[in-house]
């Protein structure tokens, strides 16, 4: 994989362009081709059954586009650090939020994992299906969705939850809400934080879908710590956001030292 973009080479450019519908298109696909198992399987199959196929599925779905985005876009993943959470748990796993690949990157690791999700995209045509059969969690009512994450935290879940709410407008980090710790207090689960690192904020709150990416790019997800069950919840918003602030605030590892490991 080439590390240093060959910056206004027509040829690059046009192969930016290429690789960013070939990224897009490959997702449409495969959530398209899911999307009628899932819509059948869904009011068929007992919760005890469709709700580990459907996180598998959708695990395995997101490590499989990650590959060929390594192989066909020049992209490079390092999210090894994921693996030591596999058989721990239950773990609210709390993430910054830089990119619309940050559920996929996090999900493509925990095939137990379960996704905090806006109510738009568990309605959304290409994700809805799937969200649903996997019983991700709807975040537009409080009160359900606490009890939703205290009920799959019980049963040996990876909560996904971004506590700014939605993707970073200012970076390196904008407020968090109060939902992660409101989480951990009612159920007395660790908050486990991950750092995720973009060499470009590709897909961010102001990169639009269609604009082209800077490639190569380089993505990656450490572990950063592991904070006790939650009993003062606001506090622990402010200690939750400082400890983001200061951490990726951090000058970032050079992306060209970031190793493929998908």
């Amino acid at each position: 994989m080439t590390d240093q973009r060959p910056v206004g080479n027509p040829l690059w450019i046009a192969y930016e362009y290429v690789a960013m519908v070939v990224g897009l298109a490959s997702l449409a696909l495969l959530c398209l081709l899911w999307l009628p198992f899932a819509m059948l399987l869904y009011p068929l199959l007992p919760r005890r059954l469709g709700q580990p196929l459907g996180r598998r599925m959708i695990s395995h779905g997101f490590r499989f586009y990650l590959h060929l985005l390594e192989r066909l876009c020049t992209c490079r993943f390092d999210l090894t650090e994921l693996d030591a959470l596999r058989d721990q748990g239950p773990l609210i796993l709390a993430a910054n939020h830089p990119s619309l690949l940050d559920a996929v990157m996090v999900v493509s690791r925990l095939p137990n994992a379960v996704c905090v999700m806006k109510a738009a995209l568990m309605d959304n045509i290409l994700f809805g299906a799937a969200a649903r059969l996997a019983r991700y969690i709807r975040n537009n009512a409080p009160l359900e969705m606490i009890l939703g994450a205290r009920e799959e935290l019980q049963g040996g879940a990876h909560l996904v939850i971004f506590p700014e709410g939605t993707r970073t407008t200012n970076f390196p980090l904008d407020p968090c809400t109060p939902s992660t710790g409101l989480i951990s207090s009612r159920t007395g689960i660790p908050v486990q934080t991950l750092l995720i690192e973009f060499s470009t904020p590709y897909l961010g709150k102001a990169w639009p879908l269609f604009r082209r990416p800077v490639l190569p790019l380089a993505c990656r997800i450490r572990l950063g710590r592991r904070f006790a069950p939650v009993a003062d919840v606001v506090a622990f918003s402010g200690e939750l956001e400082n400890y983001f602030r200061q951490t990726l605030e951090m000058p970032p590892e050079n992306p060209s030292t970031i190793r493929h490991a998908v």
